[in-house]
């Protein structure tokens, strides 16, 4: 086979849509809503510095021996949803310089995102955000001015199975609202409460959320607890599905209305970049949640898509899609001394994975460069 001569595309070629899985096709049914996700945020420009041996030191100038840029903020998540094979729809402002333009095109273009929720706002430039990672860490810089007001999210989101929202303390989205009520399934997480007050009863959108999905720091604090698995039970009387990541140890999980709980160990790998790897978990969980798999399968994938995406750097663009999936599942399975136990934990991947899950092309990553001209 020759060996492709454009690995990275670049702007306006023609889109590979990658999935060659779909979770969700024994599900899918006349009448059924024509996105799987919908989702909404900012839309950041990435610009990634890698190979650094330690952290800059002040007053002085460091080189970095790599260096990549993706969409990033909102567009993680959503390339993490479409790379597995849901049908995405994202809404953001995008400025109309060349950075909100070569976002707009990797998320339509390259990843088969529905882009029509979305705006192009004149004059408005396009947040951005450095990012410099080593030792397994990463320290980030960002720039960015809010859209115009009439350019926010639409108040009326389009149908869906599921919608992914990030809650902020003490400030409902009426969104939300909106779309349990035509009933999507919404998913939730929440960012780290500046305000120091961790008050519960400020995530009032939780009461429309069917999961919701905080690390183990957050959930501790906001149930006043010294312990993850009691912070999981103890958030279960908000919202019916919990998961509490718990970093190095995995994640735990309680489902409130069945009384189930799981526990699936973290894989072991050695993270070159961790940007966007919470976002790939959660994707991870939608689409086996959506798919009706058992609640241990759905934190085990949930889990191992995660460790597959910090083995790459970049946020959106370092998610795997089912090709990185069946791959990992070939190659673990061919160790000799593989834990028979472990593979066991996943053995429900033969099912999702038929050999004939290989993509002949090269998924896109995260390249120096934004905006080479196309060869001819």
């Amino acid at each position: 086979m020759e060996e492709d001569p454009h690995p990275h595309p670049h702007l306006g070629e023609e889109a590979h849509h990658h999935s060659h899985v779909d979770p969700l096709a024994a599900l899918r049914a006349p009448g059924d809503p024509p996105r799987d996700v919908y989702l909404t945020g900012t839309v950041f420009l990435d610009i990634i510095f890698t190979g650094l041996d330690s952290a800059p030191v002040r007053g002085t100038e460091s080189w970095a021996r790599g260096m990549g840029s993706s969409p990033g903020g909102v567009a993680n998540m959503a390339t993490a949803l479409a790379r597995l094979g849901l049908k995405t729809s994202l809404a953001a402002a995008f400025g109309d310089d060349h950075y909100g333009e070569y976002c707009w095109d990797e998320l339509e273009q390259g990843e088969g995102i529905d882009l029509s929720p979305s705006r192009r706002v004149p004059g408005w430039h396009s947040p951005v955000t450095v990012s410099m990672a080593y030792e397994g860490e990463r320290t980030m810089v960002s720039h960015g001015h809010e859209p115009p007001p009439e350019e926010t999210i639409p108040a009326c989101p389009p149908p869906a199975r599921a919608a992914v929202a990030s809650l902020t303390p003490g400030r409902r989205a009426p969104w939300i609202a909106e779309a349990a009520k035509r009933g999507t399934r919404v998913f939730a997480d929440v960012g780290w409460d500046d305000t120091g007050t961790w008050d519960l009863a400020g995530l009032a959108d939780l009461e429309h959320c069917e999961a919701f999905l905080p690390n183990a720091e957050e959930a501790m604090r906001y149930t006043g607890t010294d312990c993850p698995r009691a912070a999981a039970h103890a958030l279960s009387a908000c919202v019916p599905l919990v998961v509490v990541t718990l970093g190095a140890e995995g994640a735990y999980a309680v489902d409130g209305r069945t009384g189930a709980t799981a526990a699936v160990p973290a894989i072991a790998v050695e993270a070159l970049d961790p940007t966007g790897a919470g976002d790939v978990f959660v994707a991870g969980f939608v689409t086996g949640t959506l798919a009706e798999w058992p609640l241990a399968d759905r934190l085990a994938f949930a889990g191992l898509t995660a460790a597959l995406s910090v083995q790459e750097f970049g946020g959106s663009l370092s998610a795997p899609g089912w090709s990185e999936v069946a791959a990992w599942w070939r190659r673990v399975q061919s160790y000799e001394d593989q834990d028979p136990a472990a593979l066991s934990r996943y053995a429900f991947l033969d099912r999702l994975v038929p050999e004939a899950c290989v993509e002949p092309w090269p998924r896109r990553r995260a390249v120096p460069t934004i905006g080479f001209r196309r060869s001819t």
